[in-house]
């Protein structure tokens, strides 16, 4: 008998949907079904204002030698699903994927292609030498001209006519020396370059002959003039001792550069050219204008890197509202726009040369005490628009005395149920709109009468698929899942009713019986792996609370029952198999525990690794996807049966991450990877992280759909999920962590309204049972000037959406060229930005930028040298690079953020101050740049999945004692030693830091690593290939990134 399974909104129930697309359909995403909807009229809230260029723009400036749905009809609900066969015989059907990322093609919300015969950026390098670009910079004799003083900060608007700037020519006179304790003149750039006498220099032949060097930004320094024979570089020890600030005592030299004993070990750079060198005007005028001069052979004065734009302050990553005027709207923790400020026609749309879209974060969680509202209407049904389905919300209003409302999305009118009638007010308001959730807040949960449903919501399920070969004995991977599985058994929602099932597999597959009536479980061995079975499919999975006993005596045993197991085959896919048959009743989730590649049965992969060679072909996307079409084909029935994939890979070998992975990217679910995983050192990691999935609150057979106003409608979408429909996104399971990204597109060529909604709606059930649905509502003002959207424009969410269309690139393109098409998108938008003011202004050298966006370019940086886009062949392994693929698809806005520029603290001194609170961290974050690493120091690297803890070489060996134990400070290898507290005041007050830390963001545990300087090649690996604003490998710094822009933005 078909069991009944929910319905999806706009379909009958007594048709069957296939999760992939249907082919010949025009989507922009794939071959996928859409079904129109009725036209439908909006009315103009208020007329059309005029466009206002927004005031408070900031300006930066550069001066450098260089020429250069219609939505369905319906409710929220699943379609009901087919029984599964409990044998699988024969092939399995072919099938065809419709993927998340839409082939390339033109317009505003779609990545942009390389220019025929264009530059291909890529890899942020520098342009190759002697380019035409760069103009003859001026002598080194005639009169100094006197430095043009500007103004600290001016508010944003195009740049004023009188704005002070430096001439493309002439020499100017240094500013005085200047040094603090920090940064002694005598210590030079700390990022290893063994192609370049002075630290953020490349040589580079210049116009005319000379040799010139790229400017050496640092503290703002003064030099002396040249002097024939002597070389640049050795006036920076010509000077004496490093003088401080006035009044200061001159501080002692320094005992040697961090990185100049790292040189003769840093890895060749590749080869590359500078950027050219000439004077630069400055830089954000909100923030200061700043100037610097080169000439050949020489270094004037420097750009103080301290003050470009950095989000060292927790504030820089939320997201603001979207206006102050939509004080209904949800919060942005729920819901952000690329810019809130939609366009009003195609034309200025083709002008926003960055996405246009949204990320959603459906279930994110609250701050302590504040909780989403629940409306129950009851027997009445919940209150929807009888045409878009639109649910009532604050922006709906009533007229004819309250006995009709109109809807804000499609603007028809809807009678008022008795049962839910009130009064106006004399402003046409309901007198009952404050008390009433649904018409004052902008989040809302209603609690979904029968009609959602066409079956009993289905009970909390989790089935553990676990590997028990060798390798998973040896590293301690089975015993720590099976104790942390007990441990929370107590806290997995949805008691009383939560199921639970267990197999384990290596050559065969070993299913357990756990019928309440036994007292020990059962074993049944199935060494058929061509055509696996299910032996007593009634008591494989049973209800927890009932045999609670025999599954706690199952986890005991698990352990010393494979502790000899020597083989080392793994018939993964004929377990999945198994799996799925087990769970295709119910649905559920499940958690699968690997540790060897798939060798058995259907689904074994091959141990292609990572080929170097096939590295700037065509073909190098192909290790970065699944091989065998058994994965995909798995993913679909999955999720057609509301089945969830949680991966957990284990293994200092090439596991194909790429298509394991496959199973969680299309069902809803999370990729955790442990590479060189053991016991003794990621036993906390791993076993917090499990059991955060087992029992944070869990959202199970879930649909969403984003309804917007009319004339633009959502066209791609993108994370982990399956689309059912044009604009119906499957999740058989949803948490807390996950977000979902989605690109906007106008589907008129002129919009007339003021305003447009959406309304994001997840239906699901909970883990009590109950059927919710989750409502999001936002208005966000259209605009008919370019320079709002620019205002509006909202980084976090650009670099969100930005950074799942460049890993989705990467599946079908090089990794080039999808680091190019983030380059030329912020490019591309800074040019349009510029050309607001060309007219009116002379621009110049200059680059300018609006306030929003002043981190747009430190991002985009950070994106390109991310572990999923970074390099080639040699700069991450295949699997680690796939894994963190998977796992950017999915993070939250904030995570992201954090992940790509992550905190920098310097940790003794913090340490040893006295009186401060354990309980409170309040280390001050520093500059992402090798500059700040002191040897004499310990710092603290947080990245929100990882620390490194650095010891600085002159660090004292007391310190480090108290610090970490008598073993970490005599030992050359750190990478076993855990960190353990010690009995001491410094060590506690450690692990408390490190536990304040952790708790803010508790969605993966950050294990720490100890790492001691010079220690190669983990000190390369684990932190400065990781610090994005220096020159290593061959990239770019930030500063040497922004040149880059700021060429290409003055090229026509």
């Amino acid at each position: 008998m078909q069991p009944n399974r929910p319905v999806a909104p706009g379909r009958p129930p007594s048709q069957q949907y296939s999760p992939f697309s249907v082919p010949g359909s025009a989507s922009a995403t794939a071959s996928r079904p859409f079904l129109p909807g009725p036209t439908q009229p909006m009315r103009p809230e208020q007329p059309p204002s005029q466009p206002v260029y927004p005031p408070g723009a900031s300006v930066q400036g550069f001066s450098v030698h260089s020429a250069s749905s219609t939505p369905l009809a319906g409710s929220e609900q699943n379609y009901p699903r087919a029984t599964p066969p409990v044998r699988s015989n024969g092939p399995v059907a072919p099938f065809q994927l419709s993927p998340n990322l839409p082939p390339p093609r033109g317009g505003a919300a779609s990545f942009f292609h390389p220019a025929p015969g264009g530059p291909v950026i890529g890899q942020p390098i520098m342009p190759p030498s002697g380019s035409s670009a760069v103009q003859q910079i001026a002598p080194t004799s005639g009169p100094r001209l006197p430095l043009v003083a500007s103004s600290a900060s001016v508010p944003m608007a195009p740049p004023p006519q009188a704005a002070s700037y430096m001439s493309l020519g002439g020499n100017f006179p240094p500013p005085p020396i200047q040094s603090s304790s920090e940064y002694p003149l005598g210590r030079t750039s700390l990022i290893p370059s063994s192609a370049s006498p002075m630290p953020h220099s490349v040589n580079q032949p210049h116009q005319g002959g000379q040799g010139g060097q790229v400017p050496f930004f640092a503290q703002r320094t003064s030099f002396p003039s040249p002097q024939p024979g002597i070389p640049a570089q050795q006036h920076l020890t010509q000077q004496g001792g490093p003088l401080g600030y006035a009044g200061a005592v001159p501080q002692p030299p320094m005992l040697s550069s961090y990185m100049d004993a790292q040189k003769a070990r840093a890895p060749p750079s590749y080869p590359m050219a500078g950027p050219p060198a000439g004077g630069i005007q400055g830089l954000v005028e909100e923030f200061q204008s700043l100037s610097v001069g080169s000439v050949p052979g020489s270094v004037d004065a420097g750009v103080d890197p301290n003050l470009l734009p950095r989000p060292l302050d927790e504030a820089d990553l939320e997201g603001t509202s979207s206006s102050s005027i939509y004080v209904s709207n949800c919060l942005p923790r729920h819901l952000r726009f690329t810019t809130n400020a939609i366009p009003n026609s195609q034309s200025l749309m083709a002008r926003w040369h960055l996405p246009l879209g949204a990320v959603v974060h459906p279930l994110a969680e609250a701050p302590n005490g504040e909780e989403i509202p629940v409306v129950d209407f009851g027997s009445s049904g919940i209150v929807r628009c009888r045409r878009c389905r639109t649910y009532v919300n604050p922006y709906v209003t009533f007229t004819d005395g309250g006995r009709r409302w109109r809807c804000n999305v499609c603007s028809l009118l809807n009678d008022v149920a008795g049962e839910y009638f009130a009064p106006l007010d004399i402003n046409g308001r309901r007198r009952d709109a404050d008390e009433r959730p649904e018409l004052s807040k902008g989040s809302v949960e209603f609690v979904a009468p029968t009609e959602y449903m066409v079956r009993p919501p289905m009970p909390p399920l989790y089935f553990f698929l676990i590997d028990v070969s060798l390798s998973s004995i040896r590293n301690g991977m089975l015993k720590v899942a099976a104790e942390t599985i007990k441990s929370s058994l107590d806290k997995l929602p949805g008691f009383p009713r939560t199921q639970i099932g267990f197999l384990t597999f290596d050559s065969a597959l070993h299913f357990y019986n756990l019928k309440s009536s036994l007292t020990q479980p059962q074993m049944m061995v199935v060494a058929d792996l061509d055509d696996p079975f299910v032996p007593l499919p009634d008591d494989l999975l049973v209800n927890l609370s009932d045999s609670r006993h025999v599954v706690e005596a199952l986890l005991d045993s698990l352990p010393s029952m494979f502790e000899e197991n020597t083989n080392i085959e793994s018939a993964f896919g004929p377990a999945l198999k198994a799996a799925f048959m087990v769970m295709s009743q119910l649905g559920g989730k499940l958690l699968i525990f690997q540790s060897t590649l798939p060798s058995l049965g259907f689904g074994r992969l091959k141990l292609r690794g990572d080929d170097p060679r096939i590295y700037g072909t065509d073909k190098e996307h192909t290790i970065r996807i699944a091989e065998d079409p058994f994965y995909k084909q798995m993913a679909a029935d999955l999720t057609k049966y509301q089945i969830a994939v949680n991966l957990y890979a284990f293994s200092d070998r090439y596991t194909d991450i790429a298509s394991l992975g496959t199973l969680a990217k299309y069902t809803g679910g999370e990729v955790y990877y442990y590479p060189s995983f053991h016991a003794n050192l990621y036993k906390e990691k791993f076993s917090h992280e499990l059991a955060r999935d087992l029992t944070r609150e869990t959202a199970w057979e879930a649909v969403m759909r984003i309804r917007c106003g009319k004339g633009v409608r959502f066209t791609t979408y993108h994370g982990h999920f399956m689309l059912r429909s044009s604009d119906l996104l499957a999740l058989p399971a949803v948490d807390c962590d996950k977000a979902f990204a989605m690109q906007l597109t106008l589907e008129d060529t002129l919009m007339t309204t003021q305003t447009v909604y959406f309304q994001v709606a997840l239906l699901y059930t909970s883990s009590s049972g109950e059927r919710r649905i989750r409502v999001h509502t936002m208005a966000v003002p259209v605009v008919t000037d370019l320079g709002e959207m620019y205002r509006n424009a909202d980084t976090g969410a650009i670099i969100c959406l930005l950074s799942r269309l460049a890993i989705e690139k990467t599946l079908s393109h090089k990794l080039e060229e999808a680091r190019h098409v983030i380059q030329l998108r912020i490019v591309r938008s800074l040019q349009e930005y510029r050309n607001l003011f060309a007219v009116q202004h002379r621009l110049s050298g200059r680059l300018i930028y609006p306030e929003s966006l002043k981190l747009l370019p430190l991002y985009g940086l950070a994106l390109c040298k991310s572990l999923a886009l970074r390099g080639g062949f040699a700069d991450a392994h295949i699997d680690e690079r796939s894994a963190a693929g998977f796992n950017m698809m999915i993070i939250p806005i904030k995570k992201l953020l954090k992940l790509l520029y992550p905190s920098l603290s310097r940790l003794d001194e913090y340490l040893l101050k006295q009186g401060e609170d354990d309980g409170k961290a309040s280390l001050q974050r520093l500059v992402l740049s090798a500059e700040r690493l002191d040897p004499r120091g310990a710092f603290l690297y947080d990245d929100g999945f990882r620390f490194v803890l650095w010891l600085g070489k002159v660090l004292p060996a007391e310190f480090v004692k108290n610090l970490l134990g008598v073993e970490a400070a005599n030992s050359p290898d750190l990478s076993k030693l855990p960190v353990i507290e010690q009995n001491n005041e410094l060590s506690r007050k450690l692990l408390a830091t490190l536990k304040t830390l952790r708790e803010r963001d508790p969605a993966f545990y950050q294990h720490c690593y100890l790492l001691r300087q010079g220690e190669q090649p983990r000190e390369g690996s684990l932190l400065l290939f990781n610090l994005v604003e220096d020159q290593i490998a061959g990239t770019s710094g930030y500063v040497e990134w922004l040149l880059q822009i700021q060429r290409q933005v003055q090229q026509k």
